[in-house]
């Protein structure tokens, strides 16, 4: 069953030859396998119970690997794939595996004919090549401006998530907060940085729809003196500190000696006069908010409700940062350094209202806000977990379509064209690389294929109806052949321009690099060396001494476990 096995040392293992490719490969399509059935609009879910014994219910690809705990490094380096996926573009970290999944699968053939692994290797390159030049051949570019086709393109790329019951309501968020924070770079580009400048507060109770893009900011605080403090102000002017407004303690243990009663009053005034200063200081340019993010002493405080203003504190690094960009003022470390244009004055309204039983600081109304809040609100907290995954997915799509604005067909085309220009090319190759090349082209079908059975349709009849409207690609007939796909509610094949069913270039692209590279790399692995060492029983005896063993002993040896 095993190769044979090199014993190196007690604590080192080696496995090599075919027997790693077919071990890899069998690991690789277990873990394809397990989301294989989350892919589509008409996909199951699935329920996983985390570290904490919590449960989540989702049918996000990335989401449900995050949680798996597998021990062969094959399946290890698959569920990275699916990290990669979601961290540079967002979307697509299902297809990503079960794309992988299938290349690897048609390589089991070749390896079995003993193909060297770098022949496979080069096909596959060869086909990532040209499966991008068809990507580009059939790619669209659209008008980021408009609206319509804007949220055609979330909706679709979003319709296989849990949320696409609600219809519009994610893709209308994702759209606007995308359309907020977005930099215009110069040369007609635009950065979108999601993670710093969208936040996504989660209230639980109320409606989805209630849920709503602030032109602005939302923090969980409220006004350090709740009675004497202003939680309503219209157009204020903003002060944000990253210096705490209390006295300052020693570094360490501080000794004082005190020979008269009145220096110990003249040690108090100290302190008084030294908070004082720091709030003339900032109450010189008359604002009518400071947040700060460090603490805020009580002397301060009255200082500032005094002269009626309101002031948080300890706010966090992020939150403060997201306010500067919404308000337009400057965070400054110390007080005395303020100026008149560190002053935010873009805000159109500062108020603190109470959502259940909490009390959140709204600074909304901004005029030209560069970074946004977006407020969901929900039945429970299983449920807002969801659509914030959904939410991110969403958003990075918009990202992705304002950075690159070029559209390629959905629900299964996009593969099948790619698959059937491919399976033509194959035949023009000559050399020992020509089949492998064939087969990687027959793995893109994977894509539609699963996508007809999560429809639950009789999958030969739709495949071979599929192959046969696809097998005259683009350039031979009219060009509309290129847009033929399954419809992943129906389970019809249709058109999915007039479907609406699209899918990003960039991501459909990151997919299919992601896909093949991690194929690729792991055909090249023939050995696995263990160096874990294995735990001692009590009273048995030390490390004995390293042996090399011939072929022929190795079969009563331990074998590394499948």
């Amino acid at each position: 069953m095993h190769a044979p096995v090199l014993v190196l040392k007690d604590s080192l293992k080696r496995e090599s030859g075919t027997k790693v490719h077919h071990a890899n490969i069998q690991a690789s399509k277990a873990v394809a396998d397990i989301i294989r059935t989350t892919l589509g609009p008409r996909s199951m879910l699935k329920m996983l119970l985390d570290a904490a014994g919590g449960i989540v219910v989702t049918n996000d690809g990335n989401a449900i690997l995050r949680e798996l705990d597998v021990a062969h490094p094959a399946a290890k380096s698959m569920i990275e794939l699916s990290r990669t996926q979601d961290e540079e573009v967002g979307d697509g970290t299902t297809s990503v595996i079960v794309l992988a999944g299938e290349m690897l699968h048609v390589a089991e053939a070749f390896i079995d004919k003993n193909y060297h692994p770098t022949v496979i290797c080069r096909a596959y390159n060869k086909c990532l090549e040209d499966a991008i030049a068809v990507l580009d051949k059939i790619a669209m570019t659209i008008d980021v401006q408009d609206r319509v086709t804007m949220l055609g393109l979330v909706k679709s790329c979003i319709g296989t998530k849990f949320t696409s019951q609600f219809g519009d309501l994610i893709a209308d968020l994702a759209i606007d907060a995308t359309t907020i924070v977005g930099v215009e770079l110069g040369q007609g580009l635009r950065e979108v940085d999601i993670k710093k400048y969208i936040k996504v507060e989660k209230v639980p109770g109320g409606q989805l729809e209630d849920s709503k893009v602030l032109k602005g900011v939302m923090i969980n605080k409220d006004v350090v003196a709740p009675g004497k403090m202003r939680r309503k102000i219209v157009n204020p002017r903003i002060i944000l500190l990253d210096s705490p407004l209390e006295y300052k303690k020693g570094e360490n243990q501080t000794n004082a000696e005190l020979l008269k009663e009145e220096d110990w009053s003249v040690l108090l005034k100290m302190e008084e006069e030294y908070i004082e200063n720091l709030c003339a200081q900032i109450l010189k340019f008359k604002p009518d908010l400071v947040i700060t993010e460090k603490g805020l002493s009580d002397l301060a405080c009255h200082y500032f409700s005094k002269a009626g203003v309101s002031a948080i504190r300890r706010l966090r690094k992020t939150d403060n940062n997201r306010i500067a960009k919404a308000s337009g003022a400057v965070i400054v470390n110390r007080p005395d350094e303020l100026q008149e244009s560190d002053v935010g004055t873009g805000a159109g309204l500062f108020e603190v209202r109470k959502i259940g039983d909490e009390f959140f600081a709204f600074i909304v109304d901004c005029k030209d806000p560069k970074a946004c809040t977006i407020l969901l609100r929900g039945a429970s907290k299983d449920l807002l977990n969801e659509v914030e995954r959904n939410l991110q997915d969403a958003m990075s799509v918009a990202r992705n379509i304002i950075k690159n604005p070029k559209l390629v067909p959905g629900g299964g085309a996009t593969e099948l064209t790619v698959s059937a220009t491919l399976k033509q090319k194959s035949s023009s190759i000559e050399g020992v690389e020509k089949w492998p090349y064939e087969a990687a082209a027959i793995a893109f079908e994977a894509i539609p294929r699963t996508l007809a059975q999560n429809c639950g349709v009789n999958v030969i009849r739709t495949m071979t109806a599929l192959q046969g409207k696809a097998s005259y690609p683009y350039y031979h007939g009219s060009g509309e052949n290129a847009w033929i796909g399954i419809d992943g509610n129906t389970g019809e094949i249709t058109d999915m321009k007039e479907r609406k069913i699209w899918d990003s270039y960039t991501v459909k692209a990151q997919a299919f690099k992601t896909a093949i590279e991690a194929a690729c790399m792991l055909l090249r692995i023939d050995d696995i060396v263990s160096g874990i060492k294995k735990k001692q029983a009590p009273g048995a005896q030390g490390p004995s001494r390293p042996t090399i063993e011939q072929e022929g002993d190795a079969d009563n040896e331990n074998m590394i476990p499948e």
